[in-house]
């Protein structure tokens, strides 16, 4: 009995006892190469001990695993927590875990499995045999071959080929090979995988410029930092053919008339080559290209040769082997440019004389007229002909006879052409011969004498003849130039004798002849002139000269008329030579000659010893001198200096003065000890010497010292010293504070320089550009050390100090050095820190900036508690220190959620006091408008303008620049380029002329508004630089305005303003009114609104229509004189037929497949905007709400779903209107960011502007609609989806918008009478042929929304079902202009329904 009880003791135990188990079982992981990994493993009831196994092998039961130093084993073992971490996951650590609890007592073994696998992106993209960015250039029909390998990859990564920004898909695409590459140690685990696509296409002139790109799929890759390669194809194609402009065929020019010829042809790679021809001789080649279009601009001004001519304008390139041409023939009328009569000039009486007459080249031809003694000649025989320089040459032949009594006879030859009427003459004189009377000389009676150097003048005279006679003069036979003078009865011809030795006994003679003589008539006379020796020789005998020899001085004279006298002179006093000896000489002369003895000295170097030859008859004399050279030593010049200066890294020559006999000196200069290099053209030397110069070309301070210059030549040697001092600049070594000092204290800085010189003087202190007195700096000479002492120091003291040491050689040096007085610190507080933006799923970073000294210490919080700042992984922060005095934190946040957005509270703090700062973190989001905005600088076509920026909506941001003339209605707009700069010069701009400019923000979710346009200037008058002048847009009135007039004109925009007012209160009142009743009583109010806007949809409306409320819109304008081309406008592609809401449903309609249709691309959906009140909340991600069907949903309160419709587009002149503010803004498109969300399938999203005014917030029921999900609403297709790039970029976030009142419509539409939606006809359910908008842009930053189609969801509560507007949106036929005024005809409507709460006053699209 006893045992029975003790075995149900036992039973009982056992009954109540508990195994241990697996709280939390192990689950399998992912994870990226490099990142760390934790599996989780609780144990419940926990008895025996735990460990790891990998593959099998178990890890052991210590924290710390042997042999895996990147495993760890950390957890709670009061409750069973035993996590294993694995950081810097790698490849080998993809395997089989398990986690093990052994056995203890009567508890079990128990094991739980997890697999991890180790997943690694690609190494690399890349296009075989092409580095990135490259260009290929292939001909056109060739057969292009790209290979793309995307290597090192686990799993293996896949590959998209793209042709520009679109997908390149089909046959074309070879399918993927997939390569494994091994490991080297081995393992398979390690093993990568490459993978290789090709594609393979023929090549057209469509794929010139075409960029073909390879893009990397891999899921650890981001999709917002796509691994990509891009090749460019450049395609070699022909050209067009040439067409030639600035002449028509047939068209008829004049000789001098200036000729554009302009040459172009179009396409073609390379673009092709133009030449221009004439009459098959090449004549211009340089031509110019433009993109693809080539000209060649011949500018000549026509002449004779031009006609008909033929000019050839020929196109080549590469591709093609025959040349293409175009040619023209020109026609050029042209008179002769004058006529030539030939003939006798002379004759006798009774003798006939024949004359011909000829044209240059004329077109057309021109008529000879001739005159003779002033009487019309009929009698002539006129020819023409054609010239080979183009046109005809006439030629007319006449024969006159000489009558008696006549001198000459006149003839005239008149040129004429009729059709120009222009006339041309030639004159010709025929002389009728006289023999004239014998020569006669006068002015020199024979035998008289005439001293040499004096002028004789002789006249010969001859009368009578016809011609006159022509005298001519000869001295003994040879002709010399006369002066002749001519009166009707005579002729005289004279001549001026400046007398010398060669006219003694000289014969002159005068000869008379004319066309009558035969034998030449004369008369001769000669002359006796006395003449002074022409020259006098000194020589000395012998050559060389030394002290102690005895030498003889000679002087020779020259033949003189009488015997010239000869004289010695020293120093202008006479010496005593030897008699003086004479000898016959030339011309009749005598030549004289005298010696002199002397005892050479060395004294007399350089004595200089002078013979005088004297006429005494004419008192004129010459001389000689000889300069005495005895030969002695070197010496140097007792003048030079013994010490000379130079400036470092300048030229330093020095030059030495040796006299001596020879002068051959040898120089030979040394420093030191050393020698000095000689100059060569070989030599690199930086100090060379040449001859006594001394060149050092480029001074060093460490050339300064003593220089030593030996003379030798074949009498000895000389010494000379040179000492050498060296200035340079000076340079700062050193700037510093002594020490941090606390307010009120004395602070000191130091400025330590070298130079040469270098003195208290050559130092001086700056801060903002005040210069501080000698009374608060010392120097310290021995140092060179300069000290600023700032007394009892603050916080206005603290910042930038300058030091300058400027000793006047070289550049100034300057150092700045901070000066640091503790305070506390002062928070940044610039609109680009108080904001930041980071969208859901990416890691915000939030700046916090002040300046403070002693550096402080930061910290973060929200909503009053301290942020767990690099102790958790939520929250990091980065210091930085910018200055001696500024600071920063950045807070970094990790995988932002909706509950991170909001106010950061960032604290600094140090020993002088705290100071805190707000930090908003929010969405992604347009920019903010620029804070200011000025001009920099004026010219008189340009002006340069400056702005600062705003907060960039944490997104890359971009400028546009707007401007007008003060009194245009329309703008210009020009993109910033650099994207990044802040600063823009507008060109192009008219004289003196009055702008107002303004600039916008932009990034690639919108675009900020523009500034108002308060920035104005006035360009200048002339090219002149001026001062910059800005001028109000006020209207100036003429200075010439009576007072009366001004009166008038005042009082009348008084009562017009007043007007206006009174209006304006007027409309208010009775809109406020009519809103009040509506509010109280009206159910629903439908209203149509038809905008202008292209479309692809050639859908009808039903309603009545009214007429448009403005004509009025804002347009880009281009002047005739501005040849910019405006912004490129691209095209829409096209898009299935738009279809019309259903009214009990309010959802799009169905297909046959019941797939809803999707709203139209060409109209962007409303945009939202955070709605600052208590009531904000975020709605939930569209993926991740979905109902049991699949459906992406979102909540209303009344239960009824939706889709929303389209909302219409801004007007196409870029002007859009702003419900807040009942006025019309304008933007340009946003066309790169565009083009980009067209080309990569996305539907592009419309800036916040649309409306400005938040909505509230709708109510969701766990994430899924009230009321559950229609059943007639299918679920989109898949390419409708939003892939993982939209869910980063919208963050899963959507903005809200509030209008305050309803729409007043923009400029261009046109308001509909109510009507019913059951009006409107059913739409066609099948997609049909669509049109490509010619001008309406979309808005760059629409985004895909959880409806799947382009179109945000919103939600309202409304008061009744049935409320709804409609809005007609009419679409432009394709002839509507890309630019200016928009035309609106052929109007086509297309109806879309829209729900209007009223309560709530939310219009929801």
């Amino acid at each position: 009995m006893r045992n029975v009880i003790a075995v149900l003791g036992v039973l009982v135990c056992v009954a109540g006892f508990q195994q241990q188990y697996f709280r939390i079982v192990p689950r399998s992981l992912r994870v990226q190469e490099g990142n760390e990994a934790v599996l989780e493993c609780a144990v419940a009831n926990l008895a025996g001990q735990v460990q790891w196994a990998k593959d099998g092998f178990a890890l052991g039961f210590s924290s710390v695993i042997p042999g895996y130093p990147r495993y760890t084993m950390f957890g709670d073992r009061r409750h069973g927590v035993y996590n294993l971490r694995i950081v810097n996951a790698s490849l080998e650590d993809d395997a089989e875990f398990q986690c093990q609890v052994g056995p203890a007592q009567m508890h079990k073994v128990i094991r739980a499995n997890a697999s991890l696998t180790v997943i690694s992106p690609p190494t690399a993209v890349e296009i075989t045999n092409h580095p990135p960015n490259s260009k290929i250039e292939v001909k056109q029909g060739e057969t292009v071959s790209l290979e793309c390998m995307v290597k090192n990859a686990k799993p293996a990564a896949k590959i998209v080929w793209y042709r520009g920004n679109v997908e390149f898909k089909g046959d074309k695409v070879s399918k993927e090979d997939v390569k494994e590459i091994e490991s080297p140690t081995g393992n398979p685990k390690m093993t990568r995988y490459t993978t290789i696509s090709r594609i393979k296409f023929e090549a057209s002139s469509d794929d010139d410029y075409a960029d073909f790109t390879c893009e990397a799929r891999h899921e650890a890759l981001q999709r917002d930092s796509p691994m990509r390669s891009t090749v460019q194809l450049s395609v070699l194609y022909p050209p067009g053919a040439p067409y030639i402009e600035g002449y028509a065929e047939g068209e008829t020019v004049r000789r001098g008339q200036s000729l554009e010829l302009v040459c172009r042809s179009r396409g073609g790679n390379p673009p092709a080559q133009l030449i221009w021809y004439k009459n098959g001789e090449q004549i211009r080649m340089a031509y110019r290209t433009s993109g693809r279009m080539s000209e060649n601009v011949l500018s000549f001004k026509a002449d004779a040769s031009d006609n008909k001519a033929r000019y050839t304008c020929e196109a080549k390139n590469i591709m093609i082997s025959n040349t293409l041409k175009a040619e023209i023939d020109l026609t050029v009328l042209f008179a002769p440019s004058h006529v030539t009569i030939s003939g006798p000039s002379e004759a006798r009486v009774g003798d006939p004389v024949p004359l011909s007459c000829s044209t240059a080249p004329s077109n057309p031809a021109a008529d000879i007229k001739w005159l003779v003694l002033g009487k019309h000649h009929k009698e002539a025989s006129n020819r023409t002909v054609i010239s080979p320089e183009g046109g005809w040459i006439t030629t007319s032949n006449i024969t006159v006879v000489v009558e008696p009594n006549r001198r000459s006879i006149v003839v005239v030859c008149h040129g004429i052409n009729a059709q120009l009427t222009e006339n041309v003459v030639s004159t010709h004189t025929i002389n009728v011969l006289y023999p004239p009377s014998a020569p006669m000389i006068t002015g020199y009676i024979p035998g008289t004498t005439l001293a040499a150097g004096t002028v004789q003048k002789l006249s010969c005279i001859s009368s009578g003849g016809n011609p006159l006679a022509t005298l001519t003069w000869f001295k003994n036979d040879k002709k010399i130039h006369a002066v002749t003078k001519t009166t009707d009865k005579s002729v005289s011809s004279e001549i001026s004798i400046f007398t010398n030795v060669t006219d003694n006994q000289a014969q002159y003679r005068c000869e008379a002849t004319n066309s009558a003589t035969e034998i030449p008539l004369f008369e001769t006379v000669t002359l006796n002139v006395h003449f002074a020796p022409e020259a006098v020789k000194v020589r000395a005998e012998p050559e060389e000269l030394k002290p102690g020899n005895e030498a003889t001085l000679y002087c020779d004279a020259a033949s003189s008329n009488p015997p010239a006298t000869l004289t010695w002179w020293r120093d202008g006093i006479p010496v005593q030579g030897l008699p003086m000896q004479l000898k016959k000489g030339l011309h009749g002369g005598t030549v004289s000659t005298i010696e002199l003895k002397l005892n050479i000295t060395k004294d007399l170097n350089g004595a200089v010893y002078t013979c005088q030859a004297m006429n005494e008859v004419l008192q004129r004399s010459v001389h000689d001198a000889l300069a005495l050279k005895v030969l002695y030593a070197p010496i140097f010049d007792e003048t030079t200096p013994d010490t000379t200066v130079g400036v470092e890294n300048e030229p330093l020559i020095i030059v030495l003065r040796a006299d001596g006999n020879p002068g051959s000196i040898t120089y030979t200069w040394t420093k030191d000890g050393l020698p000095i290099a000689q100059s060569s053209y070989t030599t690199s030397e930086r100090i060379v010497s040449e001859g006594s110069m001394l060149n050092i070309t480029r001074l060093s301070r460490h050339d300064a010292g003593v220089y030593i210059c030996e003379a030798v030549n074949s009498q000895g040697a000389a010494v000379a010293n040179i000492s050498v001092s060296v200035h340079y600049s000076a340079s700062i070594k050193f700037v510093g504070q002594t020490a941090i000092v606390n307010p009120n204290e004395d602070v000191t800085l130091s400025c330590a320089a070298t130079g040469n010189p270098l003195t208290a003087d050559h130092f001086k202190w700056e801060r903002n550009g005040h210069i501080f007195d000698n009374k608060v700096v010392t120097f310290d000479a021995k140092n060179f050390t300069s000290h600023l002492q700032v007394l009892k120091a603050t916080r206005n003291d603290v910042g930038d100090y300058k030091c300058i040491v400027d000793n006047g050689i070289g550049e100034k040096a300057s150092q700045d050095v901070m000066l640091v007085v503790k305070f506390k610190p002062e928070m940044d507080s610039s609109p680009s820190l108080v904001k930041s933006a980071s969208n859901v799923g990416q890691v915000g970073r939030l700046t916090c900036k002040c300046k403070a000294a002693p550096a402080p210490n930061f910290t973060w919080s929200k909503n009053g508690a301290k942020l767990p700042v690099n102790t958790s992984t939520k929250y990091f922060a980065e210091f930085h220190k910018i200055d001696a005095v500024t600071y920063t934190s950045v807070l970094l946040v990790n995988d932002v959620t909706t509950s991170d957005y909001g106010s950061f509270e960032c604290g600094a703090r140090n020993d002088l006091g705290f100071s805190t700062t707000s930090v908003k973190l929010d969405i992604t989001s347009a920019p903010d408008q620029v804070i200011s905005m000025t001009v920099t600088n004026i010219t008189h076509n340009s002006v340069t303008v400056e702005w600062v920026p705003a907060f960039d909506g944490g997104l890359p941001s971009w400028y546009r620049i707007r401007y007008r003339k003060i009194y245009d209605d329309s703008y210009r707009y020009e993109d910033v380029t650099p994207r990044n700069a802040t600063t823009y010069t507008v060109v192009n701009l008219d004289r003196n002329t009055d702008y107002v400019f303004s600039v916008m923000a932009i990034n690639k979710i919108g675009q900020s508004k523009y500034r108002p346009d308060d920035t104005k200037a006035t360009t200048l008058t002339s090219s002149e630089v001026g001062e910059l002048n800005v001028v109000p847009t006020e209207y100036v009135e003429p200075t010439d305005m009576s007072k009366s007039v001004t009166l008038y004109v005042t009082c009348s925009g008084a009562l017009l303003v007043l007007l206006n007012a009174a209006f304006i209160a007027c409309f208010i009142l009775k809109r406020r009114s009519r809103r009040l009743k509506e509010q109280a009583g009206q159910s629903s109010k439908s209203a149509t609104i038809e905008m202008y806007a292209p479309s692809s949809y050639n859908d009808t409306m039903t309603g009545e229509t009214l007429s448009s409320v403005s004509e009025k819109s804002e347009t880009y304008s281009q002047d005739d004189g501005d040849d910019r081309q405006p912004p490129p406008i691209p095209e829409v592609p096209s898009m299935p037929n738009r279809h019309m809401l259903s009214q009990q449903t309010d959802a799009y309609l169905m297909d046959d497949q019941g797939l809803v249709i999707p709203p139209p691309l060409d109209y962007p959906p409303p945009n939202y905007a955070v709605y600052e009140g208590d009531h904000a909340r975020t709605l939930p991600h569209p993926h991740r709400h979905k109902d049991l069907s699949g459906h992406s949903t979102l909540g209303r309160s009344a239960g009824k779903n939706y889709i929303p419709a389209p909302s219409p587009m801004p007007p196409l002149d870029g002007s859009y209107y702003n419900m807040s503010s009942d006025r019309y803004l304008s933007y340009p498109p946003l066309i790169s960011e565009y083009l980009h969300q067209q080309q990569t399938g996305r539907t592009p999203t419309p800036p916040q502007q649309y409306a400005p005014q938040p909505v509230p917030k709708p109510h969701l029921m766990n994430g899924a609609l009230p009321g559950g999900s229609p059943s007639h609403v299918a679920s989109p297709p898949l390419s409708y989806g939003l892939d993982a790039l939209d869910r980063q970029s919208t963050g899963g976030t959507l903005r809200r918008q509030r209008l305050e009142k309803m729409a007043v419509p923009p400029p261009d539409v046109t308001v509909l009478h109510q009507g019913n939606c059951t009006q409107h006809p059913q739409l066609p359910q099948t997609p049909a042929p669509v049109k490509q908008p010619q001008s309406i842009l979309k808005d760059p930053s629409r985004h895909k929304y959880g409806n799947q189609y382009g179109s945000p969801i919103s939600s309202s509560t409304p008061q009744n079902s049935n409320s709804s507007q409609i809005l007609t949106v009419q679409n432009l036929t394709s002839d509507v202009p890309q630019y200016g005024t928009i035309r609106k005809e052929k109007k086509q409507n297309v109806t879309i329904d829209e729900s209007y709460n009223k309560r709530s006053e939310t219009h929801v699209v």
